[in-house]
């Protein structure tokens, strides 16, 4: 059975701010944009974010939008 569509959204996130094509400090594109990008739906991008934010990767900001965040060892 495949990975469930906002695993493998969150994976890819992930592996763009591993690798540095995402830095600390950028925003991420909008939930429309995402959804766009990875066709699936706002539920599924809303979950990847959970998963991404509860690893600390992620920094969501009221009215401003999501941010990838700054290390922890940093």
């Amino acid at each position: 059975m495949s990975e469930a569509a906002y695993l493998q959204v969150a994976r890819d996130i992930r592996e763009q701010i591993s690798s540095g094509t995402l830095k600390p400090g950028d925003k991420l594109p909008s939930f429309a944009a995402l959804c766009e990008r990875y066709d699936v739906s706002n539920t599924v991008i809303r979950a990847s974010m959970l998963v991404l934010k509860a690893e600390g990767l992620i920094d969501g900001r009221q009215g401003k939008g999501v941010y990838v965040a700054n290390p922890p060892h940093e």
